[in-house]
């Protein structure tokens, strides 16, 4: 246990030394993005490395007379090697700033390296509540599970949902999704007839859903990490729930736009909550699609690319205002505040939270020139974290 101690508080000493090394570099400005480029979430990694390329492709890479250099490092979603990389990022190549963190645990593992160097942390993914609170240099450009849960407990009780079954991957965002949805729910006069949680490594849906079959709610709410939602809506479908009266509801990690199209017809009609459609019908997000369609195979964006993006948005906004002079403090600061028109519709960084502001959308799937799309058909505008809303 001691010589635990002794190796980080070792590690923690290289990244204090780093630090002036860091902020006197000459004419390069490093981003060390850290993501699951293999494993279970790896399409989370090749959705916000292509959007990240994106940006710099069609925003160059000087800015403020920095030359920009992005540097990838796969942390197959295992948190001790996230922390790892992210301290070899800092201490090796003095990067200005950590970005990426594709799941909770591998962002709450970096906070504190990120809270030591003063070093700022735009999550671009990973959507705990409390990551913000992780580390005053987290700064979030994804989402949170309370803003979309919230939605959908409203939601579903004025459509004809009177009783539910949860089922939410089993750590942070899960948590998060169960607790802000079933609490809305009952709120507004449902009835939550089951919470059940899956594991997050190597998850088994079946003797989940036969649960829920057995319970007979009128609707099944799911939260998934991104990757996972086909898996769902195949099992799902293949025990006959649908059949059987049992509608599925979900956030939209659910109904992915990276995976919709493999689900096939069985996910028409299901409804969800999120911040990010790529059938979101404003000029922006039609340009945004086909640039990243055509640098990427046809590969279809969905909400990870979006936080990728704007989260490269962020980081180029805060270097122009500090002029290419400051900081991780200087460059933090210039973070905050931010506020502009993004493919998903207006956002704002908060200034307090560090954590994003942002229209939350009612989706349908729906059929559109042969391909599945989250069709929108309602908005809530510039929703807060609910998470930190109760402090």
């Amino acid at each position: 246990m001691q010589r635990r101690h002794l190796i980080q508080a070792a590690g923690l000493a290289a990244i204090a030394l780093a630090m002036p090394l860091a902020q006197a570099q000459g004419n390069t400005f490093k981003i060390g993005l850290v993501l699951p480029m293999t494993g279970q979430q790896a399409t989370t990694g090749r959705q916000i490395e292509a959007a990240a390329r994106l940006y710099m492709a069609q925003n160059g890479d000087t800015v403020a007379g920095k030359k920009v250099e992005l540097i990838v490092k796969d942390d197959t979603s295992l948190p001790d090697v996230t922390k790892r990389l992210a301290q070899e990022l800092v201490v090796n190549d003095k990067v200005n700033v950590l970005a990426g963190f594709g799941i909770t645990p591998s962002a709450m593992a970096t906070a504190p390296i990120a809270t030591q160097s003063k070093t700022p942390m735009v999550v671009m993914a990973a959507a705990t509540s409390s990551i913000t609170e992780a580390s005053p240099y987290v700064v979030r450009t994804s989402f949170t599970l309370p803003q979309v849960s919230v939605a959908m407990g409203d939601w579903a009780p004025k459509n004809g949902i009177k009783s539910v079954v949860t089922l939410v991957t089993d750590y942070g965002p899960g948590n998060d999704a169960e607790k802000f949805f079933a609490e809305r729910f009952q709120l507004n006069g449902g009835k939550v007839l089951d919470k059940l949680r899956v594991p997050l490594r190597n998850p088994d849906f079946a003797p989940f859903l036969q649960k829920v079959r057995d319970a007979k709610p009128d609707a099944l709410f799911v939260f998934v990490p991104s990757g996972a939602g086909a898996a769902v809506m195949k099992q799902f479908l293949e025990r006959g729930m649908d059949k059987a009266g049992i509608r599925l509801i979900a956030t939209g990690d659910v109904t992915d736009d990276d995976q919709l199209n493999d689900m096939g017809d069985g996910a028409l009609g299901v409804v969800t909550t999120h911040h990010y459609s790529a059938a979101h019908p404003s000029a922006a997000n039609k340009k945004f699609v086909e640039a990243f369609e055509k640098a990427n195979k046809n590969m279809r964006p969905n909400f990870m690319a979006m936080g990728g993006y704007d989260g490269m948005r962020v980081i180029y906004e805060a270097l122009k205002a500090t002029k290419g002079q400051g900081g991780g403090d200087a460059l933090l600061a210039a973070m905050k505040g931010q506020i502009f028109e993004s493919p998903r519709g207006q956002v704002l960084i908060d200034a307090q939270t560090r954590d994003i502001v942002q229209d939350v959308y009612l989706r349908k799937v729906e059929k559109k020139d042969g391909q599945l799309y989250n069709v929108e058909f309602d908005v809530i505008k510039a929703v807060k974290d609910p998470g930190k809303a109760k402090q």
